[in-house]
């Protein structure tokens, strides 16, 4: 079997590499990392979501080229299974597949007026309403699922959606935004994980600044 390569950008910044490396993290599948450095053109397109596609992170493994982060993720579930980044149970996977695309493809207001920056602290910042609604909506799915089954991870044991919400998680603690209390324990929770923690340290080495996003706006 080849070694696994996951090619991802900045650990500050990228919150799409982020949850590609939690993803590959939570497999157990040996990997190394490639990263791309920002100042690359394509790569620092789409930091600042003006790519019209997302082509990092990718994982390479066994001569597959695997691109977009629920696909890395689908494909690792099917390599080891037994690490149920899907659950086994029908309703709980129905679940974790749906909540899941929803932050794939949606809260685009949240993404933009609140950019992952690991090493960024804003206490005064101010979340317009188009993002606040985002917010809400994420927030509304943390307690929903929290409740079903129990915690501390949305569907009680850790999964893909975990590693999708992890970077709104990193957002609420950057911009200090006010969550419910149920909302905030689970923000605990995936700060405690020793994989964010990780990365999160590593970031905070990274020499590079894009200014774009270090604006406070």
């Amino acid at each position: 079997m080849s070694e696994a390569i996951l090619t991802i950008s900045s650990k500050n910044y990228s919150s799409w590499s982020l949850r590609g490396w939690l993803m590959t993290r939570f497999s157990g599948l040996p990997f190394v990392e490639k990263v791309i450095s920002p100042d690359d053109p394509a790569m620092r397109a789409e930091l600042l979501l003006l790519s019209s596609s997302f082509l990092i992170p990718n994982l390479t493994h066994n001569g597959l080229k695997i691109w977009d982060t629920l696909a890395i993720g689908e494909y690792l579930h099917e390599i080891k299974p037994e690490a149920q980044l899907l659950p086994t149970d029908l309703e709980r996977r129905t679940r974790c597949r749906s909540i899941s695309g929803e932050m794939h493809s949606g809260f685009g207001p949240m993404r933009a007026a609140l950019p992952m920056n690991l090493k960024g602290d804003f206490p005064n910042f101010k979340v317009w309403a188009r993002a606040q609604a985002d917010i809400d909506r994420v927030t509304a799915i943390w307690r929903e699922h929290l409740d079903l089954y129990g915690g501390p991870f949305l569907l009680g044991e850790r999964s893909i959606a975990d590693a999708m919400y992890a970077p709104v998680v990193t957002r609420l603690l950057t911009y200090h935004v006010k969550v419910d209390a149920q909302s905030a324990a689970y923000c605990k929770t995936i700060r405690a994980m020793p994989e964010l923690e990780e990365w999160i340290e590593a970031a905070k080495t990274e020499p590079d600044d894009l200014e774009e996003l270090e604006v406070e706006f």
